[in-house]
């Protein structure tokens, strides 16, 4: 779908785009052929879609995948799409709050991700999507050029934080490209770029374990500039918590934005023996 397209659909429709949806929709064909191959689509593969918007991703998604799980929360655009995608037999199309359904919908083992997602709600969708019991094994998305950067700093970083901890325990960066705000309809405000992250070959923690770590990562960044210990002691006993640094290698004055994954993980096992 080319921008003319795009603009010539709306208009047709009446339809005005609600800002608070985080409605910029992709419409460069360069770009949206490069999500389609940074989720590695393939015929046998099952793909989530999270916002289509007017479907230009849509339509390359039904190309090459196998079957293509579309969620969409604005009626008009869900109308839209129905209507275009009609003799589409690999579409499955859903009205739904995409957090919602994550929620209630938690195995996505053998799934991918490939969206251009609203920016407003990519981070929790992210973080649900990671957190499920059987998470997507490749996500491909659209994202604030800030968040990204967020969700791959290392230890002591200025960006590192929660967003990046949390998916980081189950997958891995595969990096990201640039996407020109010239590309969206309405061009956005801000940076975007395509980010890959690719599940983990094995779990770092038991699944048993996760809430644990969440908390962990949770209370220690609660408040950045204090020590983590002090921090921690709100939720466990300080001599497991003194018990779980020296074996992490990690000093009493440690604060939270120079602790490693690695280090938050062993800490979790520590703590929950």
């Amino acid at each position: 779908m080319k921008l003319s397209e795009m603009k010539l659909a709306l208009a047709e429709r009446n339809l005005k785009l609600t800002k608070s949806l985080g409605q910029n929709f992709l419409h460069d064909q360069n770009q949206l052929r490069r999500i389609v191959q940074a989720a590695q689509v393939g015929p046998g593969d099952n793909i989530l879609e999270i916002g289509p918007g007017l479907g230009p991703l849509t339509a390359l998604l039904l190309e090459q995948a196998g079957a293509v799980l579309a969620i969409e929360k604005d009626r008009r655009l869900f109308d839209f799409l129905s209507e275009k995608f009609a003799g589409a037999s690999n579409l499955k199309l859903v009205r739904a709050d995409a957090l919602d359904y994550l929620r209630e919908n938690r195995h996505w083992g053998g799934w991918k991700l490939a969206a251009n997602m609203p920016y407003s709600v990519a981070s929790p969708i992210l973080v649900e999507l990671a957190e499920a019991a059987e998470p997507p094994e490749r996500l491909a998305t659209t994202l604030q050029l800030e968040v990204a950067q967020r969700v791959t700093a290392a230890a002591g970083g200025a960006h590192y934080g929660v967003l990046g901890l949390l998916l980081g325990l189950r997958y891995q960066s595969r990096g990201w490209f640039r996407i020109p705000a010239s590309c969206f309809f309405p061009a956005p405000d801000v940076d975007s770029v395509c980010l890959v992250l690719e599940r983990r070959a094995g779990p770092l923690l038991p699944a048993a374990l996760h809430p644990a770590f969440t908390r962990l990562v949770k209370r220690g960044f609660s408040q950045r500039r204090k020590m983590m210990l002090k921090l921690l002691k709100q939720d466990w006993p300080e001599e497991a918590l003194r018990r779980g640094f020296a074996q992490a290698g990690l000093a009493p004055q440690t604060r939270a934005e120079q602790t490693s994954l690695e280090q938050f993980v062993l800490l979790a096992q520590i703590v929950s023996q």
